[in-house]
């Protein structure tokens, strides 16, 4: 299992370096190419009644975003490309992110809030309907490397299974994995994990199991304490899996992930 072309948003603030930094040194480890794609909210330029697009202040965003992009990536050469998603509302940048997306064998965004310049369900959007693998990087702290002490939250789940497959590519050699299983007290646990530990070895990458019985507001949380007292720097995890804390509604875990992320979080759906 390999990575060929890995996807990055990029847009005019400083937390795109963060995130461009992670995903520059995932594709000089796996030798991927590595496309920044530019998305950013703004509003057309009016001149009179008649809208005008791009805007001023979007093309002088987008140059800067280009620009750094540019002086971040001379390493990788031809291997480096970059994109626009040439759209400003919260409705076209999500459903051209995710088209382009759908072509990437892995996608680096980050974590949402108030102070970017990004729809909020960007993240969220991609991936439910891109189909590809997300990574998500939190809005805070600095992360040079992902893949050295990696956290499988496994259930046993199709979302939980691409997630513990697509992130391999993202392990490092020699690393120390923790698998965690995280059930409610009316849950059986599955008899089967320690399957997902031998195949893991076969690969290469040291893993234990935990198991863990909790309430069922409180599966997400032991996952995230779970991440922190094994100093985790990647969650890999099912996203919008039916039955994940059923009680709040599906796809709530991964809104109370998304969130709260303490680290990288790559989610599979």
């Amino acid at each position: 299992m390999s990575l060929g072309n890995i996807l990055v948003h990029v847009d005019s603030k400083p937390r795109t370096a963060v995130r461009l930094a992670l995903a520059l040194t995932i594709a000089q480890r796996t030798g991927a190419r590595l496309t920044g794609l530019f998305a950013e909210k703004a509003e057309a330029q009016f001149v009179g009644s008649v809208p005008s697009w791009p805007s001023p202040h979007y093309a002088a965003a987008l140059e800067e975003a280009r620009s750094a992009f540019e002086v971040a990536t001379p390493t990788l050469g031809d291997r480096a490309a970059f994109l626009d998603v040439n759209r400003g509302s919260d409705h076209e940048i999500g459903r051209r992110f995710v088209e382009i997306a759908r072509t990437f064998d892995l996608v680096v965004l980050g974590q949402t809030h108030d102070a970017e310049p990004v729809p909020a369900r960007l993240p969220e959007q991609a991936i439910y309907e891109s189909g590809r693998p997300v990574l998500v990087v939190p809005f805070v702290g600095n992360y040079p490397d992902v893949g050295q002490r990696p956290l499988f939250a496994w259930r046993t789940s199709r979302g939980a299974a691409r997630a513990a497959f697509d992130v391999l590519p993202l392990i490092g050699k020699d690393a120390d994995a923790l698998v965690v299983e995280v059930a409610r007290k009316s849950d059986q646990r599955d008899e089967f994990a320690d399957l997902l530990v031998a195949n893991l070895a076969a690969r290469g990458v040291r893993a234990r199991y935990q198991h863990f019985v909790v309430d069922e507001v409180a599966v997400m949380d032991t996952l995230l304490s779970a991440v922190s007292d094994h100093a985790a720097d990647i969650l890999a995890i099912g996203a919008f899996d039916h039955g994940t804390q059923s009680l709040l509604g599906h796809g709530a875990g991964t809104r109370h992930i998304l969130a709260h992320m303490t680290a990288p979080v790559l989610f599979s759906h």
